[in-house]
């Protein structure tokens, strides 16, 4: 019988190991394409292009710290180096939270575009892509500035010794690390899923009235809504249970809570669990950034055709 002690670092070893590599041999080749197919193959730069790209920026740097996470899961070691650990648990974050609210404003584009197709209207300019994608990795950073400090706090209590996890920081005194993850899903999750529900909504009544008005059912506009709506669904599914299961595990740890030890660790087990399906969105995106990119799809594949027939 496996010791409810042992579940953790079993799942580490055997589950969160593997799952990260997978993850990087999925993910890693296809945001590097998109990164370098947007940087060499787009001519001209449109306001969905910039949002795409930042995004796969985003997820390829943090496809770059899952080597590492790997080694030290399945080794069963911790990070020795304080300032590693915080920037790859920074990176994680960023990532997590940077992408819904890219694609949020992808959705916008997206319902712009249709709404306004000669690009008239001043949040469809590059320029204000530009701006905004400043801001959104402003918003992101400031919203895991206390993340950060309490990750140094507990690091300085550990002797700088061992790294944790978010949810796992234990810190004494008048620290509400439930009411800061709380309010870190609601600013960093909810409020871009609603966002983005809200704009495959219009998206989805915008195209309603264009097909009554114009007697005719209009399918070019309906790949749009179709994959707005497939990204909001896949962050829902991805992200919620993390997110529930985050602030469980922060609240089984409080002492009010009074749950016993194999309770605590089963809850722990259980978010170990999800954590790599949090992440898995940055292996499914450039996915996406092939069917929402202005003719990115047709000018990459005109580029690597270009390549392979001047290597033959």
């Amino acid at each position: 019988m496996l010791n409810c002690t042992e579940l953790v670092g079993m799942l580490a070893k055997y589950y969160l190991s593997p799952a990260y590599v997978i993850e990087f041999c999925i993910g890693f080749p296809g945001n590097l394409l998109a990164v370098l197919g947007y940087i060499f193959c787009l001519p001209e730069w449109q306001s969905c292009n910039i949002y795409l790209f930042n995004m796969a920026v985003s997820n390829l740097i943090f496809q770059c710290t899952l080597p590492h996470l790997s080694y030290l899961y399945a080794n069963n070691q911790s990070d020795s180096r304080p300032f590693t650990c915080v920037i790859n648990r920074y990176i994680n974050h960023v990532n997590l939270y940077s992408s819904i609210l890219f694609m949020a404003w992808v959705s916008m584009d997206r319902f712009l575009l249709i709404k306004y197709p000669s690009r008239n209207h001043y949040l469809l300019r590059v320029r204000t892509a530009l701006i905004m994608s400043g801001l959104s990795w402003l918003v992101v950073s400031v919203e895991l500035v206390p993340m950060i400090v309490l990750m140094v706090e507990d690091l300085q209590s550990e002797n700088w010794t061992r790294c944790k996890d978010f949810a796992s920081l234990q810190l004494e005194g008048d620290v509400n690390l439930l009411g800061y993850s709380l309010g870190l899903t609601l600013t960093g999750y909810i409020l871009p899923l609603a966002a983005l529900c809200g704009f495959s909504q219009q998206i989805a009544h915008l195209l309603h009235i264009q097909e009554k008005a114009l007697q005719r059912r209009t399918t070019s506009y309906k790949w749009p809504l179709k994959v707005v709506a497939s990204t909001t669904a896949m962050f829902l599914i991805l992200y919620t249970p993390y997110h529930v299961l985050r602030n469980i595990r922060i609240a089984s740890r409080q002492h009010w809570a009074g749950l016993e030890l194999c309770t605590k660790t089963y809850i722990e087990g259980l978010y170990s669990l999800h954590r790599p399906l949090a992440f898995l969105h940055s292996a499914i995106n450039p996915v996406f950034y092939f069917f929402m990119g202005d003719k990115f799809r047709e000018l990459l594949v005109a580029k690597l055709r270009k390549l392979v027939g001047r290597t033959g």
